[in-house]
């Protein structure tokens, strides 16, 4: 589904990613680990388009299409969401219009979704006003299950979160990608993934939505290079022994 070959980025003229090469399946989710500053959210804004992101060499791939250089709306069109780990407030719209406004189905039943997310008391609140680090993931998870992305990219749906909304948001994550549908009995792993059409790219500092999301693969970025990939769990218990450094130092 998304297939990134030699990609560098510039940030108001500083190289921020150096090499990246990430290639998701369709029906996958994958973890992406990496200390402060080492370009997650920037390769996150720049799979989505966001202005500020150059792209000075390499390609980006979404479902067979190259989209390097296409402008947001289009890409979000074509099936990219995002979560974001700080999102603004919007005076003057309320969040039940934006989730209207992001439906694919325009016949959906805004009401019925937010009461999934107990959010229905705060749908006619401008967007993200006066909202708690919790609510505010909740609003955002509610505006990708309108949009149905087919790959959805989260940036650190964990942080500033109780432990009570991440169990609810970890739900929300499984059911947006197709996890909380048990699969046929018998089918491999391959096959689960295969018969899940949805793929996922969750950056995390803590490891914490592990316990709540079952990931296919972990990656690490570090310095602006995609350093290594294995099982997600696997590269937690590195970064937690060896730190960062010493784990991209190891041929995983």
């Amino acid at each position: 589904m998304l297939h990134i070959e030699e990609l560098k980025v510039e940030v108001g003229n500083k190289e921020i990613l150096k090499n990246v090469n990430l290639h998701i399946p369709k029906g996958e989710c994958h973890i992406l680990f990496g200390p402060n500053g080492s370009g997650k959210t920037s390769l996150m804004m720049t799979i989505m388009g966001f202005s500020g992101y150059k792209v000075t060499h390499g390609k980006i791939t979404f479902n067979g299409e190259d989209v390097t250089y296409m402008p947001i709306n289009e890409r979000a069109v074509l099936g990219i969401g995002v979560l974001f780990q700080r999102p603004p407030t919007i005076n003057g719209l309320a969040t039940r219009s934006l989730v209207e406004l992001c439906a694919r189905d325009k016949n959906v039943d805004v009401d019925y979704m937010a009461k999934q997310m107990n959010f229905e008391n705060f749908l006619d609140r401008d967007v993200n006003h006066n909202l708690s680090g919790g609510e505010i993931k909740r609003s955002e998870i509610l505006q990708l299950t309108a949009q149905q992305p087919d790959l959805v990219l989260l940036d650190e749906p964990e942080s500033g979160v109780d432990l009570e909304s991440i169990s609810l948001l970890g739900d929300s994550i499984n059911s947006l990608l197709q996890r909380g549908i048990k699969p046929p009995m018998g089918l491999s792993h391959k096959q689960q993934s295969e018969s899940r059409v949805k793929s996922g790219l969750i950056i995390t500092h803590t490891g914490h939505i592990l316990d709540y999301v079952t990931a296919d693969r972990g990656h690490i970025l570090y310095n602006g290079v995609m350093q290594c990939s294995k099982n997600a769990r696997e590269i937690l218990k590195w970064i937690g022994q060896y730190g960062y450094e010493e784990c991209t130092k190891c041929s995983m």
